[in-house]
Protein backbone atom coordinates (compact mmCIF):
# COMPACT_ATOMS: atom_id res chain seq x y z
CA UNK A 1 0.00 0.00 0.00
CA UNK A 2 1.37 3.42 -0.96
CA UNK A 3 1.79 5.55 2.12
CA UNK A 4 -0.91 8.28 2.20
CA UNK A 5 1.35 11.25 2.98
CA UNK A 6 -1.37 13.87 2.49
CA UNK A 7 -3.76 12.06 4.82
CA UNK A 8 -1.01 11.58 7.42
CA UNK A 9 -0.24 15.29 7.63
CA UNK A 10 -3.90 16.34 7.43
CA UNK A 11 -4.32 15.61 11.16
CA UNK A 12 -1.99 18.53 11.95
CA UNK A 13 -4.32 20.99 10.21
CA UNK A 14 -6.66 21.82 13.16
CA UNK A 15 -3.59 22.52 15.34
CA UNK A 16 -1.34 24.11 12.71
CA UNK A 17 -0.55 27.31 14.65
CA UNK A 18 0.34 25.39 17.80
CA UNK A 19 2.33 22.89 15.75
CA UNK A 20 4.35 25.64 14.06
CA UNK A 21 4.99 27.24 17.47
CA UNK A 22 6.38 23.92 18.73
CA UNK A 23 8.66 23.61 15.68
CA UNK A 24 9.82 27.22 16.16
CA UNK A 25 10.72 26.47 19.78
CA UNK A 26 12.52 23.28 18.73
CA UNK A 27 14.51 25.34 16.20
CA UNK A 28 15.45 27.94 18.86
CA UNK A 29 16.49 25.25 21.36
CA UNK A 30 18.76 23.56 18.80
CA UNK A 31 20.21 26.86 17.60
CA UNK A 32 21.15 27.93 21.14
CA UNK A 33 22.87 24.56 21.62
CA UNK A 34 25.14 25.32 18.70
CA UNK A 35 26.35 28.54 20.37
CA UNK A 36 27.96 26.89 23.43
CA UNK A 37 30.98 25.28 21.67
CA UNK A 38 31.63 28.58 19.86
CA UNK A 39 31.68 30.38 23.22
CA UNK A 40 34.08 27.74 24.57
CA UNK A 41 36.30 28.22 21.47
CA UNK A 42 36.21 32.00 21.94
CA UNK A 43 37.27 31.70 25.61
CA UNK A 44 40.13 29.27 24.93
CA UNK A 45 41.35 31.00 21.79
CA UNK A 46 40.79 34.69 22.50
CA UNK A 47 40.20 35.31 26.20
CA UNK A 48 42.65 32.91 27.84
CA UNK A 49 45.41 33.66 25.32
CA UNK A 50 45.00 37.45 25.68
CA UNK A 51 45.55 39.83 28.58
CA UNK A 52 44.56 37.73 31.63
CA UNK A 53 44.09 40.84 33.80
CA UNK A 54 41.05 41.79 31.71
CA UNK A 55 39.97 38.20 30.98
CA UNK A 56 37.96 37.69 34.19
CA UNK A 57 35.27 40.26 33.33
CA UNK A 58 34.93 38.83 29.83
CA UNK A 59 34.59 35.31 31.24
CA UNK A 60 31.80 36.57 33.53
CA UNK A 61 30.00 38.20 30.62
CA UNK A 62 30.24 35.01 28.58
CA UNK A 63 29.07 33.01 31.62
CA UNK A 64 26.06 35.33 31.93
CA UNK A 65 25.29 34.84 28.24
CA UNK A 66 25.46 31.06 28.75
CA UNK A 67 22.97 31.32 31.64
CA UNK A 68 20.59 33.34 29.44
CA UNK A 69 20.88 30.65 26.75
CA UNK A 70 20.19 27.95 29.37
CA UNK A 71 17.02 29.78 30.47
CA UNK A 72 15.88 30.11 26.85
CA UNK A 73 16.62 26.43 26.26
CA UNK A 74 14.68 25.27 29.30
CA UNK A 75 11.64 27.45 28.55
CA UNK A 76 11.70 26.17 24.96
CA UNK A 77 12.11 22.54 26.05
CA UNK A 78 9.23 22.88 28.53
CA UNK A 79 6.93 24.28 25.84
CA UNK A 80 7.98 21.63 23.31
CA UNK A 81 7.55 18.79 25.80
CA UNK A 82 4.22 19.95 27.29
CA UNK A 83 2.48 21.27 24.20
CA UNK A 84 4.02 18.60 21.98
CA UNK A 85 2.48 15.81 24.06
CA UNK A 86 -0.79 17.72 24.17
CA UNK A 87 -0.99 18.06 20.39
CA UNK A 88 -0.16 14.36 20.02
CA UNK A 89 -2.96 13.44 22.44
CA UNK A 90 -5.43 15.69 20.61
CA UNK A 91 -4.60 14.13 17.26
CA UNK A 92 -4.85 10.65 18.74
CA UNK A 93 -8.27 11.59 20.12
CA UNK A 94 -9.39 12.86 16.70
CA UNK A 95 -8.20 9.72 14.92
CA UNK A 96 -9.75 7.39 17.49
CA UNK A 97 -13.11 9.16 17.13
CA UNK A 98 -12.85 9.02 13.34
CA UNK A 99 -11.91 5.34 13.36
CA UNK A 100 -14.68 4.34 15.77
CA UNK A 101 -17.24 6.36 13.81
CA UNK A 102 -16.10 4.67 10.58
CA UNK A 103 -16.32 1.24 12.19
CA UNK A 104 -19.94 1.95 13.08
CA UNK A 105 -20.68 2.39 9.37
CA UNK A 106 -19.08 -0.85 8.20
CA UNK A 107 -21.36 -3.70 7.20
CA UNK A 108 -22.08 -6.97 9.01
CA UNK A 109 -19.88 -8.82 6.51
CA UNK A 110 -16.84 -6.93 7.83
CA UNK A 111 -17.50 -8.03 11.41
CA UNK A 112 -18.17 -11.59 10.24
CA UNK A 113 -14.49 -11.77 9.22
CA UNK A 114 -12.73 -9.64 11.86
CA UNK A 115 -11.87 -10.49 15.46
CA UNK A 116 -12.97 -8.02 18.12
CA UNK A 117 -9.60 -8.15 19.92
CA UNK A 118 -7.73 -7.23 16.73
CA UNK A 119 -10.04 -4.29 16.10
CA UNK A 120 -9.55 -3.13 19.71
CA UNK A 121 -5.79 -3.26 19.14
CA UNK A 122 -6.16 -0.86 16.20
CA UNK A 123 -8.30 1.54 18.21
CA UNK A 124 -5.94 1.58 21.22
CA UNK A 125 -2.36 0.36 20.73
CA UNK A 126 -1.85 1.47 17.14
CA UNK A 127 -3.19 4.98 17.70
CA UNK A 128 -1.07 5.45 20.82
CA UNK A 129 2.06 4.71 18.78
CA UNK A 130 0.90 7.03 16.00
CA UNK A 131 0.41 9.76 18.61
CA UNK A 132 4.00 9.35 19.78
CA UNK A 133 5.22 9.70 16.19
CA UNK A 134 3.05 12.77 15.59
CA UNK A 135 4.43 14.39 18.74
CA UNK A 136 8.10 13.39 18.72
CA UNK A 137 8.68 12.98 14.98
CA UNK A 138 8.63 16.53 13.55
CA UNK A 139 10.07 18.34 16.57
CA UNK A 140 12.90 15.81 17.00
CA UNK A 141 13.72 15.87 13.30
CA UNK A 142 13.82 19.71 13.37
CA UNK A 143 16.07 19.74 16.45
CA UNK A 144 18.48 17.16 15.14
CA UNK A 145 18.49 18.48 11.58
CA UNK A 146 19.38 21.99 12.81
CA UNK A 147 22.15 20.60 15.03
CA UNK A 148 23.55 18.42 12.26
CA UNK A 149 23.51 21.07 9.51
CA UNK A 150 24.65 23.81 11.87
CA UNK A 151 27.51 21.68 13.14
CA UNK A 152 28.51 20.76 9.59
CA UNK A 153 28.89 24.40 8.47
CA UNK A 154 30.75 25.39 11.63
CA UNK A 155 33.09 22.41 11.26
CA UNK A 156 33.65 23.21 7.60
CA UNK A 157 34.55 26.76 8.63
CA UNK A 158 37.02 25.50 11.25
CA UNK A 159 38.70 22.86 9.04
CA UNK A 160 37.29 21.85 5.66
CA UNK A 161 39.69 18.94 5.13
CA UNK A 162 38.84 17.26 8.43
CA UNK A 163 35.11 17.82 7.86
CA UNK A 164 35.26 16.14 4.44
CA UNK A 165 37.12 13.18 5.97
CA UNK A 166 34.30 12.78 8.50
CA UNK A 167 31.60 12.97 5.85
CA UNK A 168 33.19 10.17 3.80
CA UNK A 169 31.64 7.76 6.32
CA UNK A 170 28.08 9.06 5.85
CA UNK A 171 27.18 7.29 2.53
CA UNK A 172 28.09 3.94 4.09
CA UNK A 173 26.18 4.80 7.25
CA UNK A 174 23.14 5.85 5.18
CA UNK A 175 23.11 2.62 3.14
CA UNK A 176 23.45 0.53 6.30
CA UNK A 177 20.58 2.42 7.96
CA UNK A 178 18.27 2.10 4.93
CA UNK A 179 18.75 -1.67 4.76
CA UNK A 180 18.00 -2.27 8.42
CA UNK A 181 15.11 0.19 8.36
CA UNK A 182 13.37 -2.12 5.88
CA UNK A 183 14.08 -5.14 8.08
CA UNK A 184 12.75 -3.33 11.14
CA UNK A 185 9.62 -2.25 9.29
CA UNK A 186 8.78 -5.88 8.44
CA UNK A 187 9.40 -7.17 11.96
CA UNK A 188 7.46 -4.35 13.62
CA UNK A 189 4.46 -4.96 11.37
CA UNK A 190 4.58 -8.63 12.33
CA UNK A 191 4.67 -7.55 15.99
CA UNK A 192 1.43 -5.60 15.44
CA UNK A 193 -0.28 -8.61 13.95
CA UNK A 194 0.92 -10.91 16.74
CA UNK A 195 -0.14 -8.64 19.62
CA UNK A 196 -3.51 -8.23 17.90
CA UNK A 197 -3.81 -12.04 17.93
CA UNK A 198 -3.01 -12.01 21.66
CA UNK A 199 -5.70 -9.37 22.25
CA UNK A 200 -8.20 -11.39 20.24
CA UNK A 201 -7.40 -14.52 22.27
CA UNK A 202 -7.83 -12.66 25.57
CA UNK A 203 -11.08 -11.01 24.45
CA UNK A 204 -12.49 -14.32 23.20
CA UNK A 205 -11.53 -16.26 26.31
CA UNK A 206 -12.69 -13.69 28.87
CA UNK A 207 -15.97 -13.05 27.02
CA UNK A 208 -16.70 -16.76 27.20
CA UNK A 209 -15.30 -17.32 30.69
CA UNK A 210 -18.53 -18.97 31.91
CA UNK A 211 -18.38 -21.51 29.09
CA UNK A 212 -14.68 -22.06 29.81
CA UNK A 213 -15.35 -22.79 33.48
CA UNK A 214 -18.45 -24.88 32.81
CA UNK A 215 -16.33 -27.24 30.68
CA UNK A 216 -13.36 -27.00 33.08
CA UNK A 217 -11.26 -25.92 30.12
CA UNK A 218 -9.16 -23.27 31.86
CA UNK A 219 -5.96 -25.15 30.94
CA UNK A 220 -7.03 -25.31 27.28
CA UNK A 221 -7.46 -21.54 27.24
CA UNK A 222 -4.09 -21.06 28.94
CA UNK A 223 -2.45 -23.24 26.29
CA UNK A 224 -4.18 -21.33 23.47
CA UNK A 225 -3.08 -18.04 25.00
CA UNK A 226 0.48 -19.29 25.50
CA UNK A 227 0.70 -20.27 21.82
CA UNK A 228 -0.38 -16.79 20.72
CA UNK A 229 1.87 -15.20 23.33
CA UNK A 230 4.85 -17.32 22.21
CA UNK A 231 4.35 -16.27 18.59
CA UNK A 232 4.39 -12.66 19.75
CA UNK A 233 7.59 -13.32 21.73
CA UNK A 234 9.26 -14.92 18.68
CA UNK A 235 8.29 -11.90 16.59
CA UNK A 236 9.71 -9.50 19.19
CA UNK A 237 12.96 -11.48 19.41
CA UNK A 238 13.44 -11.01 15.67
CA UNK A 239 12.80 -7.29 16.09
CA UNK A 240 15.31 -7.00 18.92
CA UNK A 241 17.89 -8.94 16.91
CA UNK A 242 17.45 -6.55 13.95
CA UNK A 243 17.62 -3.56 16.35
CA UNK A 244 20.84 -4.89 17.91
CA UNK A 245 22.49 -5.22 14.50
CA UNK A 246 21.23 -1.81 13.50
CA UNK A 247 22.11 0.19 16.62
CA UNK A 248 25.50 -1.45 17.14
CA UNK A 249 26.39 -1.05 13.47
CA UNK A 250 25.58 2.66 13.67
CA UNK A 251 27.59 2.92 16.89
CA UNK A 252 30.63 1.41 15.13
CA UNK A 253 30.41 4.01 12.36
CA UNK A 254 30.14 6.81 14.93
CA UNK A 255 33.13 5.54 16.88
CA UNK A 256 35.15 5.35 13.64
CA UNK A 257 34.22 8.99 12.95
CA UNK A 258 35.43 10.04 16.43
CA UNK A 259 38.69 8.12 16.02
CA UNK A 260 39.23 9.68 12.59
CA UNK A 261 38.77 13.19 14.04
CA UNK A 262 41.23 12.51 16.88
CA UNK A 263 43.93 10.98 14.62
CA UNK A 264 43.60 13.39 11.69
CA UNK A 265 43.15 16.38 14.01
CA UNK A 266 46.23 15.46 16.06
CA UNK A 267 48.25 15.07 12.84
CA UNK A 268 47.11 18.55 11.73
CA UNK A 269 48.20 20.04 15.09
CA UNK A 270 51.63 18.44 14.63
CA UNK A 271 51.75 19.93 11.10
CA UNK A 272 50.65 23.33 12.50
CA UNK A 273 47.49 23.40 10.30
CA UNK A 274 45.18 23.19 13.33
CA UNK A 275 45.50 24.46 16.89
CA UNK A 276 44.38 22.74 20.10
CA UNK A 277 41.41 25.10 20.65
CA UNK A 278 40.05 24.25 17.20
CA UNK A 279 40.49 20.50 17.82
CA UNK A 280 38.59 20.78 21.13
CA UNK A 281 35.82 22.73 19.36
CA UNK A 282 35.83 20.22 16.53
CA UNK A 283 35.35 17.32 18.98
CA UNK A 284 32.50 19.17 20.71
CA UNK A 285 30.75 19.72 17.39
CA UNK A 286 31.38 16.13 16.34
CA UNK A 287 29.37 15.29 19.45
CA UNK A 288 26.65 17.56 18.13
CA UNK A 289 26.73 15.68 14.81
CA UNK A 290 26.93 12.22 16.34
CA UNK A 291 24.07 12.81 18.83
CA UNK A 292 21.47 13.49 16.07
CA UNK A 293 22.58 10.37 14.21
CA UNK A 294 22.36 8.30 17.41
CA UNK A 295 18.99 9.75 18.36
CA UNK A 296 17.56 9.34 14.88
CA UNK A 297 18.66 5.71 14.69
CA UNK A 298 17.04 5.02 18.05
CA UNK A 299 13.96 6.91 16.83
CA UNK A 300 13.71 4.58 13.85
CA UNK A 301 11.79 2.02 15.93
CA UNK A 302 9.33 4.68 17.03
CA UNK A 303 9.09 5.91 13.44
CA UNK A 304 8.37 2.47 12.04
CA UNK A 305 5.90 1.63 14.81
CA UNK A 306 4.05 4.88 14.13
CA UNK A 307 4.08 4.43 10.34
CA UNK A 308 3.00 0.80 10.62
CA UNK A 309 0.24 1.82 13.03
CA UNK A 310 -0.94 4.50 10.58
CA UNK A 311 -0.97 2.00 7.70
CA UNK A 312 -3.11 -0.35 9.80
CA UNK A 313 -5.35 2.59 10.70
CA UNK A 314 -5.77 3.43 7.01
CA UNK A 315 -6.53 -0.20 6.13
CA UNK A 316 -9.77 0.20 8.11
CA UNK A 317 -10.45 3.80 7.02
CA UNK A 318 -10.11 2.82 3.35
CA UNK A 319 -12.78 0.14 3.68
CA UNK A 320 -16.10 1.26 2.31
CA UNK A 321 -19.37 -0.11 3.74
CA UNK A 322 -20.77 -2.76 1.43
CA UNK A 323 -24.25 -1.52 2.30
CA UNK A 324 -24.97 2.20 2.10
CA UNK A 325 -27.49 4.80 1.03
CA UNK A 326 -28.16 5.97 -2.48
CA UNK A 327 -28.07 9.73 -2.96
CA UNK A 328 -31.79 9.62 -3.72
CA UNK A 329 -32.62 7.33 -0.77
CA UNK A 330 -36.24 7.52 0.38
CA UNK A 331 -37.24 8.23 3.98
CA UNK A 332 -40.15 6.03 5.05
CA UNK A 333 -43.24 7.55 6.60
CA UNK A 334 -46.44 5.89 7.90
CA UNK A 335 -45.09 2.38 7.31
CA UNK A 336 -47.83 -0.24 6.97
CA UNK A 337 -45.44 -3.18 7.17
CA UNK A 338 -46.02 -4.94 3.86
CA UNK A 339 -42.98 -7.07 2.94
CA UNK A 340 -42.36 -8.84 -0.35
CA UNK A 341 -39.54 -11.12 -1.47
CA UNK A 342 -39.36 -11.40 -5.28
CA UNK A 343 -37.20 -14.25 -6.58
CA UNK A 344 -34.60 -13.51 -3.89
CA UNK A 345 -31.30 -15.40 -3.86
CA UNK A 346 -28.50 -14.82 -1.37
CA UNK A 347 -25.00 -16.06 -0.55
CA UNK A 348 -22.59 -14.70 2.05
CA UNK A 349 -19.51 -14.79 -0.19
CA UNK A 350 -18.96 -15.14 -3.93
CA UNK A 351 -17.25 -18.51 -3.46
CA UNK A 352 -20.00 -19.93 -1.21
CA UNK A 353 -23.23 -21.66 -2.23
CA UNK A 354 -26.54 -19.79 -2.11
CA UNK A 355 -28.37 -19.92 1.20
CA UNK A 356 -31.58 -18.77 -0.46
CA UNK A 357 -32.50 -19.51 -4.10
CA UNK A 358 -35.30 -17.77 -6.02
CA UNK A 359 -37.35 -17.27 -2.85
CA UNK A 360 -40.66 -15.44 -3.20
CA UNK A 361 -42.89 -14.48 -0.27
CA UNK A 362 -45.51 -11.85 0.52
CA UNK A 363 -46.29 -10.69 4.05
CA UNK A 364 -49.31 -8.45 4.47
CA UNK A 365 -49.45 -5.41 6.80
CA UNK A 366 -50.11 -6.49 10.39
CA UNK A 367 -49.81 -10.19 9.54
CA UNK A 368 -48.34 -12.55 12.15
CA UNK A 369 -46.28 -15.24 10.43
CA UNK A 370 -43.85 -17.88 11.62
CA UNK A 371 -40.82 -19.24 9.77
CA UNK A 372 -39.82 -22.82 10.64
CA UNK A 373 -37.48 -25.44 9.27
CA UNK A 374 -34.30 -27.40 10.02
CA UNK A 375 -31.18 -25.59 11.17
CA UNK A 376 -29.05 -23.99 8.47
CA UNK A 377 -31.72 -23.57 5.78
CA UNK A 378 -31.73 -19.76 5.88
CA UNK A 379 -34.48 -18.75 8.33
CA UNK A 380 -32.37 -16.11 10.11
CA UNK A 381 -30.77 -15.09 6.81
CA UNK A 382 -34.22 -14.44 5.33
CA UNK A 383 -35.04 -12.04 8.18
CA UNK A 384 -31.59 -10.41 8.16
CA UNK A 385 -32.21 -9.23 4.61
CA UNK A 386 -35.22 -7.12 5.63
CA UNK A 387 -33.25 -4.50 7.65
CA UNK A 388 -30.41 -4.82 5.08
CA UNK A 389 -27.88 -6.36 7.39
CA UNK A 390 -26.95 -8.01 4.10
CA UNK A 391 -28.06 -7.20 0.56
CA UNK A 392 -29.78 -9.77 -1.63
CA UNK A 393 -27.55 -11.32 -4.28
CA UNK A 394 -30.36 -11.53 -6.84
CA UNK A 395 -34.00 -10.54 -6.93
CA UNK A 396 -35.82 -7.80 -5.01
CA UNK A 397 -36.94 -7.21 -1.45
CA UNK A 398 -39.69 -4.61 -0.98
CA UNK A 399 -41.06 -2.86 2.10
CA UNK A 400 -44.35 -1.06 1.48
CA UNK A 401 -43.72 -1.58 -2.22
CA UNK A 402 -40.29 0.13 -2.17
CA UNK A 403 -37.05 -1.73 -2.86
CA UNK A 404 -35.04 -1.70 0.39
CA UNK A 405 -31.97 -0.58 -1.59
CA UNK A 406 -33.83 2.67 -2.32
CA UNK A 407 -34.72 3.33 1.33
CA UNK A 408 -32.56 5.37 3.72
CA UNK A 409 -30.86 2.82 6.02
CA UNK A 410 -31.68 4.63 9.28
CA UNK A 411 -35.26 5.11 8.15
CA UNK A 412 -35.58 1.41 7.28
CA UNK A 413 -34.03 0.12 10.50
CA UNK A 414 -35.92 2.58 12.70
CA UNK A 415 -39.11 0.92 11.49
CA UNK A 416 -37.96 -2.61 12.33
CA UNK A 417 -37.68 -4.08 15.81
CA UNK A 418 -35.65 -7.24 16.44
CA UNK A 419 -35.72 -9.53 19.48
CA UNK A 420 -33.07 -12.23 19.28
CA UNK A 421 -32.32 -15.41 21.18
CA UNK A 422 -28.87 -14.15 22.14
CA UNK A 423 -29.74 -10.96 23.99
CA UNK A 424 -27.07 -8.26 24.07
CA UNK A 425 -27.28 -5.81 26.95
CA UNK A 426 -24.75 -3.03 27.43
CA UNK A 427 -22.75 -2.37 30.55
CA UNK A 428 -24.75 0.16 32.55
CA UNK A 429 -28.14 0.39 34.24
CA UNK A 430 -31.53 -1.14 33.48
CA UNK A 431 -32.77 2.36 32.63
CA UNK A 432 -29.97 2.98 30.11
CA UNK A 433 -30.51 -0.38 28.40
CA UNK A 434 -34.24 0.13 27.91
CA UNK A 435 -33.69 3.73 26.79
CA UNK A 436 -31.39 2.41 24.06
CA UNK A 437 -34.56 1.72 22.07
CA UNK A 438 -35.40 5.42 21.95
CA UNK A 439 -32.81 7.92 23.17
CA UNK A 440 -35.38 10.70 23.42
CA UNK A 441 -37.75 8.74 25.70
CA UNK A 442 -38.54 10.10 29.16
CA UNK A 443 -38.70 8.11 32.39
CA UNK A 444 -42.47 7.65 32.21
CA UNK A 445 -42.24 6.13 28.73
CA UNK A 446 -39.42 3.82 29.82
CA UNK A 447 -41.43 2.53 32.77
CA UNK A 448 -44.48 2.03 30.54
CA UNK A 449 -42.38 0.01 28.07
CA UNK A 450 -41.06 -2.13 30.94
CA UNK A 451 -44.62 -2.80 32.14
CA UNK A 452 -45.70 -3.92 28.66
CA UNK A 453 -42.70 -6.27 28.60
CA UNK A 454 -43.62 -7.80 31.99
CA UNK A 455 -40.32 -6.43 33.33
CA UNK A 456 -41.43 -3.69 35.74
CA UNK A 457 -42.08 -5.96 38.73
CA UNK A 458 -38.68 -7.69 38.71
CA UNK A 459 -36.93 -4.36 38.02
CA UNK A 460 -38.48 -2.82 41.13
CA UNK A 461 -37.11 -5.71 43.21
CA UNK A 462 -33.54 -4.96 42.10
CA UNK A 463 -31.33 -3.09 44.63
CA UNK A 464 -31.63 0.27 42.85
CA UNK A 465 -34.64 -0.38 40.65
CA UNK A 466 -34.22 1.07 37.17
CA UNK A 467 -30.82 2.47 38.13
CA UNK A 468 -29.32 -0.91 39.04
CA UNK A 469 -26.04 -1.73 37.31
CA UNK A 470 -26.48 -5.01 35.43
CA UNK A 471 -22.82 -5.80 34.60
CA UNK A 472 -21.25 -6.64 31.25
CA UNK A 473 -23.86 -8.14 28.90
CA UNK A 474 -26.36 -8.16 31.79
CA UNK A 475 -24.46 -10.84 33.68
CA UNK A 476 -26.33 -10.04 36.93
CA UNK A 477 -29.71 -10.92 35.37
CA UNK A 478 -31.34 -14.24 34.48
CA UNK A 479 -32.00 -15.21 30.87
CA UNK A 480 -35.69 -14.40 31.16
CA UNK A 481 -34.99 -11.02 32.77
CA UNK A 482 -32.53 -10.09 30.03
CA UNK A 483 -35.00 -11.10 27.37
CA UNK A 484 -37.74 -8.96 28.93
CA UNK A 485 -35.41 -5.94 28.95
CA UNK A 486 -34.71 -6.48 25.26
CA UNK A 487 -38.47 -6.64 24.62
CA UNK A 488 -38.98 -3.43 26.63
CA UNK A 489 -36.34 -1.83 24.44
CA UNK A 490 -38.33 -2.74 21.32
CA UNK A 491 -41.59 -1.57 22.94
CA UNK A 492 -39.94 1.80 23.44
CA UNK A 493 -38.84 1.86 19.81
CA UNK A 494 -42.42 1.06 18.75
CA UNK A 495 -41.66 -0.19 15.20
CA UNK A 496 -44.36 -1.26 12.72
CA UNK A 497 -42.33 -4.35 11.70
CA UNK A 498 -41.19 -6.90 14.28
CA UNK A 499 -38.76 -9.81 13.88
CA UNK A 500 -38.53 -12.39 16.69
CA UNK A 501 -35.54 -14.67 16.14
CA UNK A 502 -36.08 -17.72 18.39
CA UNK A 503 -36.65 -15.28 21.24
CA UNK A 504 -37.80 -17.91 23.76
CA UNK A 505 -35.91 -21.04 22.71
CA UNK A 506 -33.25 -20.80 25.43
CA UNK A 507 -35.59 -20.05 28.34
CA UNK A 508 -37.08 -22.33 30.99
CA UNK A 509 -40.83 -22.98 30.94
CA UNK A 510 -41.72 -20.31 33.50
CA UNK A 511 -39.59 -17.62 31.85
CA UNK A 512 -40.85 -18.67 28.42
CA UNK A 513 -44.44 -18.22 29.53
CA UNK A 514 -43.79 -14.69 30.85
CA UNK A 515 -41.74 -13.68 27.80
CA UNK A 516 -44.24 -15.22 25.40
CA UNK A 517 -47.02 -13.15 26.96
CA UNK A 518 -44.91 -9.99 26.56
CA UNK A 519 -44.17 -10.86 22.93
CA UNK A 520 -47.85 -11.37 22.16
CA UNK A 521 -48.59 -7.89 23.52
CA UNK A 522 -45.66 -6.50 21.52
CA UNK A 523 -46.84 -8.15 18.28
CA UNK A 524 -50.34 -6.64 18.33
CA UNK A 525 -50.91 -4.32 15.39
CA UNK A 526 -47.48 -4.98 13.87
CA UNK A 527 -46.23 -7.03 10.97
CA UNK A 528 -44.55 -9.84 12.89
CA UNK A 529 -42.14 -12.52 11.69
CA UNK A 530 -41.28 -15.23 14.21
CA UNK A 531 -38.39 -17.60 13.65
CA UNK A 532 -39.29 -20.56 15.82
CA UNK A 533 -37.52 -23.69 16.98
CA UNK A 534 -40.21 -24.74 19.43
CA UNK A 535 -43.22 -25.35 17.22
CA UNK A 536 -45.54 -25.19 20.24
CA UNK A 537 -44.91 -21.43 20.42
CA UNK A 538 -46.27 -20.65 16.95
CA UNK A 539 -49.50 -22.65 16.78
CA UNK A 540 -51.52 -19.44 16.76
CA UNK A 541 -49.59 -17.85 13.90
CA UNK A 542 -51.82 -16.68 11.05
CA UNK A 543 -49.45 -18.31 8.60
CA UNK A 544 -46.51 -20.66 8.99
CA UNK A 545 -43.77 -20.65 6.34
CA UNK A 546 -41.84 -23.93 6.12
CA UNK A 547 -38.31 -23.66 4.69
CA UNK A 548 -36.05 -26.59 3.82
CA UNK A 549 -32.91 -26.90 1.73
CA UNK A 550 -35.16 -26.64 -1.32
CA UNK A 551 -36.58 -23.25 -0.23
CA UNK A 552 -40.16 -22.51 0.85
CA UNK A 553 -42.00 -25.80 0.57
CA UNK A 554 -45.21 -25.16 2.54
CA UNK A 555 -47.40 -22.32 3.79
CA UNK A 556 -50.53 -22.35 5.93
CA UNK A 557 -51.76 -22.31 9.50
CA UNK A 558 -50.93 -24.98 12.06
CA UNK A 559 -53.96 -27.19 11.45
CA UNK A 560 -53.76 -26.94 7.66
CA UNK A 561 -50.12 -27.96 7.60
CA UNK A 562 -50.69 -30.91 9.91
CA UNK A 563 -53.47 -32.15 7.63
CA UNK A 564 -51.21 -31.83 4.56
CA UNK A 565 -48.82 -34.39 6.04
CA UNK A 566 -45.79 -32.67 4.55
CA UNK A 567 -42.56 -31.20 5.93
CA UNK A 568 -44.27 -29.35 8.79
CA UNK A 569 -46.01 -32.50 10.04
CA UNK A 570 -42.67 -34.36 10.01
CA UNK A 571 -40.99 -31.56 11.99
CA UNK A 572 -43.87 -31.49 14.46
CA UNK A 573 -43.96 -35.26 14.87
CA UNK A 574 -40.19 -35.45 15.35
CA UNK A 575 -40.27 -32.72 17.99
CA UNK A 576 -43.07 -34.19 20.06
CA UNK A 577 -42.26 -37.84 19.28
CA UNK A 578 -45.87 -38.71 18.67
CA UNK A 579 -47.90 -39.70 15.63
CA UNK A 580 -50.27 -36.89 14.74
Amino acid sequence: MNFPVKKFFSYYKPYLRLFLSILACAFIVSSTNLVFPLLVRYITKNVLEGDLSEALNEVYWIGGLMLVLVVIQNIGNFFVDYKGHEIGARMENDMRSELFSHMQKLSFSFYDKEKTGQLMSRVTNDLLLISELYHHGPEDYVKYFVRFIGAFFILFYINAQLTIAVFCFLPFLGSFALYFNKVLNRTIRKNKERIADVNAQVEDSLSGIRVVKSFANEQVEVENFNRANSRFLDSRKKTYKAEAYFYNGVEIFLQLITITVIIVGSANIINNSLDLADLITFLLYIGFMIEPIQKLTHMSTQFHEGITGFQRFMEIMNLMPEIGNKQSAITLSKVTGKIEFKQVSFRYEEYLENVLVNTSLQIQPGEYIAVVGPSGVGKTTLCSLIPRFYDVTDGELLVDGINVRDIDLNSLRNNIGIVQQDVYLFTGTVYENIRYGNQSANEEEIIEAAKHANAHDFIMKLPNGYHTEIGQRGVKLSGGQKQRLSIARVFLKNPPILILDEATSSLDNESESIVKEALEILAKGRTTIVIAHRLSTIRNAERIIVITGEGIVEQGNHNELLKNGGAYRKLYSRQFEVQV
